[in-house]
C-alpha cells in the first residue's frame, strides 16, 4: 500500500503531463493557419495586432520555429527607387525596411559605371541631380547618409555595384554619359589602343574585363568605398558578360590572348577574366577593412552563370573569392524548369567552403503577379513559405534577400507581404 505522499507525487506528475499534452495540442492547432494558409484563407499570426514575433527566441507564441538570431533578412534597394535621392527618401527606406523585419539593406550606389557618392574614379550618377557628372549642389552624399541612417537603426548596409554595366542594352538609360565618364574619355581621346577597353553591345555599353587597366579601375573604385565609408559590405549582382557568344564583340582582346599562345575557349577565357577581377576585388576589400564583406548575387540558373563567365562553383567552394553568394532563385515550386526548392538544394551543394555563406534571393516583385504563366497567383503565402524553407534543415542557408524594396507596399504584393510579416519580426 502506497503512502499518501507517494500518491500525491503521482497525482502531481499526472497533472503536469496532462497540462503538457494540452499545451502541445493547442500549439499544434495554433500553427495550422500558418501551415495551411493559401490564397483566400485567413492567416492568424499577427493579423489583428500587427505585432510580429521577434526572431531568435526558439519558438514563437504560435508554435513556429523562430529564425536563428544570425539570420540575414535583406532587401535590395534598386536604382529606379533612388531617382532624386535625398535624406527624406533614405530615411523612409530605412524606416520601412525596419518595419518589414529587415536587418540588411543592399543599396544601389553604382548602377551604370557611376556613383551615388563622391568618387575619384566614376562620375556622379544622374540619380542624384538629373545629370550624370553633376554633383549635388549642397554637398549631399547619398551613400554617407544611407550608412549613417541604417546604422542608427541597427541595420547593416552593403554598397551594391554593377561592375561592368555603363548603359542599358536599350541605349536609353542613363539618358547621357558625362564627359568625364571613362567610356567617353577612352573613346574620344587620341589613343586608339584604349578604344576596346569598353564594348558596345545592343546599343548598351560595358567595361571589358579582359583589360588589366579596366580591372584596376574597378578594383580601385571599390577600395575607395571601403576606405571612405563605413559600409558593412560590397555587393555585386549578376551583370557580368551580357552575352554567352560572339555577339558581345571582345574579339580584339580574345585574339590578342590567342596570339600570345592562349589556349582557353572563349567561355573559359571570359570566366578567367571575371574570376581574376572577383579575386582582386575581394583582396582589395579585405586590405581596406578585413571586417567588410564582399558578396555576389548570381543568376539562379547555375548553367547560365557558367556560360556568362561567372564561375560560381569555384566561388562557392574556395576561399578568397567571396564571403557570400545570394543566388536569385526567382521561381515558385510550380516552375517546371527551375522549381524553387530543388534549385535551392543545387546551390546548397555548390557552396561547400566554410568561409562562404549562402543566402537565397527571393522574387518579391513576382508575388501576386501573372509572371511565369500565373504560377504566382495560386497562393498568397509563397514568400512566407520560401523564407521558412531557407530556415529548414534541407539547406544550409543563413538568410534571404527580397527583390525589391519597391514591392513592400503595393496592391499586388499586399497579401503576400501580410503573410510574410507573420514570420518576421
Amino acid at each position: 500500500m502506497k503512502s499518501a505522499n507517494q500518491s500525491g507525487k503521482k497525482s502531481s506528475i499526472l497533472f503536469y503531463a496532462v497540462i503538457a499534452l494540452l499545451t502541445v495540442g493547442i500549439i499544434a492547432l495554433g500553427s495550422l493557419p500558418y501551415i495551411m494558409s493559401r490564397r483566400g484563407e485567413t492567416v492568424t499570426p499577427g493579423e489583428n495586432t500587427g505585432e510580429y514575433p521577434r526572431n531568435g527566441e526558439g519558438v514563437d507564441k504560435y508554435g513556429r520555429p523562430s529564425a536563428d538570431a544570425g539570420e540575414l533578412r535583406g532587401v535590395w534597394v534598386a536604382y529606379p527607387t533612388l531617382n532624386g535621392v535625398d535624406k527624406k527618401m533614405i530615411d523612409e527606406i530605412v524606416s520601412k525596411s525596419k518595419e518589414n523585419g529587415m536587418n540588411t539593406i543592399f543599396f544601389h550606389v553604382r548602377p551604370f559605371g557611376d556613383a551615388l557618392y563622391q568618387s575619384n574614379y566614376y562620375p556622379w550618377s544622374h540619380l542624384a541631380t538629373g545629370t550624370q557628372g553633376q554633383a549635388p549642389a549642397d554637398g549631399f552624399d547619398p551613400l554617407a547618409y544611407a550608412v549613417e541612417a541604417a546604422h542608427r537603426e541597427g541595420i547593416a548596409l552593403h554598397a551594391w555595384l554593377n561592375p561592368l554595366r555603363i548603359m542599358l542594352a536599350n541605349g536609353v538609360y542613363p539618358p547621357s554619359l558625362s564627359d568625364d565618364n571613362p567610356y567617353q574619355v577612352w573613346r574620344n581621346d587620341d589613343n586608339p589602343d584604349n578604344d576596346n577597353w569598353v564594348i558596345d553591345y545592343q546599343k548598351g555599353k560595358f567595361y571589358n574585363p579582359a583589360i588589366p587597366e579596366v580591372r584596376e579601375l574597378i578594383v580601385n573604385g571599390t577600395r575607395e568605398i571601403v576606405e571612405r565609408y563605413n559600409v558593412d559590405g560590397i555587393h555585386w549582382d549578376d551583370y557580368f558578360y551580357p552575352a554567352y557568344d560572339e555577339s558581345f564583340d571582345d574579339s580584339a582582346s580574345y585574339n590578342a590572348y590567342k596570339g600570345q599562345g592562349g589556349k582557353l575557349s572563349l567561355t573559359d577565357w571570359r570566366t578567367q577574366n571575371i574570376s581574376q577581377l572577383v579575386k582582386a576585388v575581394y583582396s582589395a576589400v579585405k586590405s581596406a577593412d578585413d571586417k567588410c564583406l564582399f558578396g555576389i548575387s548570381p543568376a539562379g540558373n547555375i548553367d547560365n552563370c557558367l556560360s556568362m563567365g561567372a564561375d560560381v562553383k569555384t566561388w562557392g567552394s574556395q576561399s578568397g573569392y567571396v564571403d557570400y553568394l545570394i543566388p536569385q532563385i526567382y521561381w515558385s515550386n510550380d516552375n517546371t524548369i527551375a522549381p524553387f526548392e530543388p534549385t535551392c538544394r543545387k546551390w546548397d551543394a555548390l557552396v561547400t567552403s566554410p568561409d562562404v555563406k549562402l543566402y537565397i534571393g527571393l522574387a518579391l516583385y513576382k508575388a501576386g503577379s501573372d509572371a511565369d504563366g500565373g504560377k504566382w497567383q495560386k497562393a498568397d503565402d509563397i514568400m512566407m513559405n520560401q523564407v521558412l524553407y531557407t530556415r529548414g534543415d534541407e539547406i544550409n542557408a543563413k538568410g534571404f534577400v527580397l527583390y525589391s524594396y519597391a514591392y513592400f507596399d503595393t496592391e499586388q504584393t499586399a497579401e503576400e507581404m501580410k503573410n510574410l510579416r507573420s514570420v518576421l519580426r
